[in-house]
């Protein structure tokens, strides 16, 4: 009885192994936002420009994507558990080295070795994932792997604004090290290394070309608002991406040991798992991008504010994630992805019409149901795209997957950002066009906002306060309704990657990794892995 109720089975399961890997995940995504309330801090106390200071984002998003390409190398070569250990090392010295900078620059560098360490921990602590946890039951272990993709972008800027305003900026990168080191210790104790493949050898020139090709797409995407997207630099960028991902789709076919497999995208169930994970990742980071627009420039709550307001949707959504293991367990990513996708949509569409006056608590509840559709469909897909592809080949999977990912999260920033700020000038226009002298009612909504000035401050102060109200209020609806906007492309994306949910049934998981299996020459088939850490 306590083995199908799955009691007595949970003993032999690596939880505390588990623990270690979501720690270390955790860290790794939580240092991309919980920088980014304190940059005013550090432009003041280093006497820095906004250009020099954006860096300090931008080398952690750029050298975090660079590395990730060689994951699957390194995992197979040295073993995932070394490599996992290097990396959390790694992070946690470059974390004490960010926390010690004596300027911008030094700063900026210990950023950099900071994403080397951020960068490769999530793919390979997602292979390790699938190397030490049994096939059957994966969908939940990687749905508590995965509460950390919701909770740490919620978490970093309450957590990052709390010790700005109350301590020192320092101390967002100091508290990485008692976590840093509890990572090391729990993984070096219940992590049992993996088989390493002595004689694989690297592919140079794949590895160059996917990892100059990712930091020119990163940093298209990054700067492309700041240069304009027709600007020469951001085209020059885009063009070079794509003819550098075109050549390193062509090399990886020739040679014998590419560093990513790309066979693998034969598969078409991984492959449609990459397109609808990324579109969904696109949609998470569209509502953690806007809700903060909105809170803090029409709204007028502050960071810290901000991020509470996120919290209970970033709850509900690690809740969520492991009654979606178990579904994913039981019946595939079919029901929970279709069912996720449609309170995702539905929610966002809601928020298509956000008001400046909106309750919080309305925006709360609003989110909250939309972070429940997230914690239904986010792992399940991923997991999907994972399941589908022989045990072989999880390192190489995750790499690109996790690859993927980084590139749908800066293009959904790029897209929120452009259609924001040019829906803004849009509202903003036509908005003073209502106000105007000119129009029908104009100088009368006018005169009626001068005239309840003027009987509070003079007849003297009247016209400039009036103008200043005005444009006040103006800018702030415009926000508001470029918000909006920006929902509505958040509820197309959503809406895109509905129809494929239907796909992702246990059978065809299944099937579509016997097939892999049988193309890319893994005896192993689709098989339990060789190696279960115990607790």
């Amino acid at each position: 009885m306590l083995r199908e109720a799955g009691l007595g089975e949970a003993a032999h399961l690596p939880l505390m192994a588990l623990f270690g890997l979501i720690l270390g995940t955790f860290m790794g995504v939580l240092d991309g936002t919980i920088v980014n309330v304190a940059l005013p801090r550090m432009m003041a106390v280093f006497n820095a420009t906004t250009s020099q200071i954006q860096w300090v984002l931008t080398v952690y998003l750029l050298v975090g994507g660079m590395v990730i390409p060689a994951t699957g190398y390194l995992g197979d070569r040295f073993g995932y558990k070394r490599m996992y250990l290097f990396c959390i090392g790694l992070f946690t010295l470059s974390s004490m080295l960010c926390g010690l900078a004596w300027n911008v620059n030094s700063l900026i560098v210990a950023r950099a070795l900071q994403a080397i360490g951020g960068g490769m921990v999530i793919p390979l602590s997602m292979a390790i994932v699938y190397q030490i946890w049994p096939r059957e039951k994966i969908g939940l272990a990687m749905s508590l792997w995965g509460v950390t993709m919701t909770l740490a972008p919620a978490i970093g800027p309450t957590l990052g604004g709390y010790l700005v305003d109350n301590f020192s900026w320092r101390l967002i990168f100091y508290i990485n090290l008692p976590v840093g080191l509890l990572t090391v210790l729990v993984s070096a104790f219940f992590l049992t290394e993996t088989e390493q493949i002595a004689d694989r050898k690297l592919d140079v020139l794949g590895l160059l070309l996917s990892s100059v090709s990712c930091f020119l797409l990163l940093l298209a995407l990054d700067k492309g608002q700041d240069w304009g997207w027709s600007a020469q630099s951001t085209v020059t960028l885009l063009v070079a991406a794509f003819f550098g991902f075109l050549l390193f789709f062509f090399w990886e076919l020739s040679v014998p040991e590419p560093v990513i497999d790309v066979r693998l995208l034969r598969n078409g169930i991984f492959s449609l798992a990459l397109v609808t994970s990324s579109l969904v990742s696109v949609a998470l980071f569209l509502g953690v991008f806007l809700t903060p627009l909105f809170t803090q420039q029409v709204q007028g709550y502050s960071p810290t504010q901000t991020g509470l307001i996120l919290m209970p949707a970033a709850l509900a959504s690690g809740l969520m994630m492991p009654l979606a293991g178990k579904l994913f367990d039981r019946v595939g990513a079919a029901l929970p992805g279709i069912l996720g996708l449609a309170l995702i949509s539905l929610t966002t569409y809601t928020l298509r019409h956000v008001t400046v006056d909106m309750p919080v608590q309305y925006l709360q509840l609003l989110l909250s149901v939309r972070g429940l559709g997230l914690g239904l469909a986010m792992m399940p897909l991923m997991t999907a795209g994972m399941n589908a592809v022989p045990p072989r080949f999880t390192g190489q999977a995750s790499a690109l997957m996790n690859v993927i990912r980084q590139v749908a999260a800066s293009f959904g920033i790029s897209l929120v950002t452009y259609v924001f700020e040019n829906r803004m000038v849009f509202h903003g226009e036509r908005l003073a066009e209502g106000v105007s002298h000119l129009a029908p009612l104009g100088y009368f909504y006018y005169s009626q906002v001068a005239g309840k000035v003027g009987a509070l401050l003079g007849l003297a102060a009247a016209r400039p306060a009036t103008e200043g109200l005005l444009q006040g209020a103006i800018q702030k609806q415009a926000a508001t309704l470029a918000v909006g906007d920006a929902f509505l492309v958040a509820t197309v994306i959503a809406l895109m990657a509905l129809p494929l949910a239907f796909v992702f049934t246990k059978g065809r998981i299944d099937l579509a990794r016997q097939a892999a299996a049988a193309e890319l020459g893994d005896r192993d088939g689709g098989g339990p892995p060789a190696m279960v850490t115990e607790v």
